[in-house]
């Protein structure tokens, strides 16, 4: 009887394969194609490919009034509806001198940082699925059922909401509506603990997560990334402290970073805990918007034919992702000449090329969750 012994290292011959992660893929968020370089289990290289969503935004928004834009924008990253169409709004009204009055910017701050942590809730629930645990999933759209709830009282929609107007906001926020709000807040923050106990600190997570898609601070600059990805690798940068719009700079909030607690900092880890420790920060903005909320109107009225004097614009805004800026171009009409949208998922996804290389084929999936990414706004 002969015994089979394993072959020796200089014997061994490998194939490598090319790979199509998506464009149906439950864990590439969305229709993201990843052309994927494999050798056995280890990931060599990766393409993104993208474009399969495209709706023409940009050229779409410079045939339509300033007004008509606005709707559109909710359709990007459709997960922040309302920090899009707040960003728009405020490009407009700078370009053009509109004044916005104090309650309006007040609940306009009140509603993106809802919609923050309905973002970062969805993306707590999501990265868990990726990962193959499906019991945070529930817990997160419990939370997020009850944010949807009050949107869809203020503004009629539960995911495409067009309530940042030009001017101002679609609806007032009544008594009701904030005794509503500050019982989410009291929710949340006891749910908050439950959620770490499910997953921060879950072994298995923390062993598919730390150290893995490690991005260095420089590298991180480099790219060009922003939110929680830039944050994530120790950056502290963001917008609503570094060029403060709708009277940001009267709220208090800190701005967490990674810190390398599991692992590295800038690993997949540290990016997931930059947001949960967002929706903390957001909850403090929100109760100090709810307790200095000024009386007064909602609306500046503006003309729907508004013309715009001549010029060019840029407005950057801290969406869940980061980034998301539009810059406009007037040339006197009732209709913008040239409009750009900076995406953050755009910029962000772009550094999965240099990410993602030897690494095993199941840290893609970890590594494209912690990124965060939208195709609606990644395509436009």
């Amino acid at each position: 009887m002969t015994l089979l012994t394993a072959p020796r290292p200089d014997t061994l011959r490998t194939e490598e394969l090319l790979v199509n992660m998506g464009p149906q893929h439950p864990s590439t968020h969305g229709v993201l194609r990843l052309v994927v370089r494999t050798d056995g289990e280890i990931v060599r290289e990766a393409w993104p490919q993208i474009g399969f969503l495209h709706r023409c935004f940009e050229k779409v928004a410079e045939s339509v009034t300033y007004a008509q834009v606005t709707p559109y924008c909710d359709r990007m990253d459709y997960l922040a509806s309302m920090n899009n169409g707040l960003a728009w709004c405020l490009a407009v009204e700078r370009l053009g001198g509109i004044e916005v009055p104090e309650r309006a910017a007040y609940l306009r701050v009140m509603m993106a940082e809802l919609n923050r942590i309905a973002s970062h809730l969805l993306a707590f629930g999501t990265y868990a699925l990726d990962l193959g645990a499906f019991t945070p999933f529930l817990y997160g759209f419990r939370e997020r059922e009850l944010i949807l709830s009050i949107f869809e009282k203020i503004s009629g929609g539960r995911l495409l909401y067009h309530y940042p107007r030009l001017g101002g906001v679609a609806r007032d926020l009544t008594p009701e509506l904030a005794g509503e709000i500050r019982a989410f807040i009291a929710q949340m923050r006891r749910a908050w603990p439950e959620y770490n106990e499910l997953l921060s600190e879950n072994q298995i997570f923390i062993k598919r997560t730390a150290n893995v898609g490690v991005i260095p601070a420089a590298m991180a600059v480099a790219y060009g990334l922003t939110g929680p990805c830039l944050r994530g690798s120790g950056v502290k940068f963001d917008l609503r402290r570094a060029k403060p719009y709708s009277l940001y700079e009267r709220f208090d909030f800190d701005i967490p970073v990674g810190e390398g607690i599991k692992g590295e900092v800038g690993d997949c880890w540290d990016r997931y805990w930059v947001r949960m420790r967002e929706i903390i920060e957001s909850l403090r903005i929100i109760e100090q918007a709810l307790d200095g909320l000024p009386e007064g109107e909602i609306q500046t009225k503006v003309s729907r034919t508004l013309k715009l004097p001549a010029g060019e614009v840029y407005v950057p805004c801290e969406n869940p992702r980061g980034e998301s800026g539009y810059y406009l171009i007037s040339d006197g009409k009732t209709s913008p000449l040239r409009v750009k949208a900076r995406g953050p998922s755009f910029n962000n996804l772009s550094i999965t090329h240099a990410l993602v290389r030897d690494v095993l084929i199941a840290d893609v999936v970890a590594i494209v969750g912690s990124i965060d990414i939208v195709l609606g706004e990644v395509d436009r």
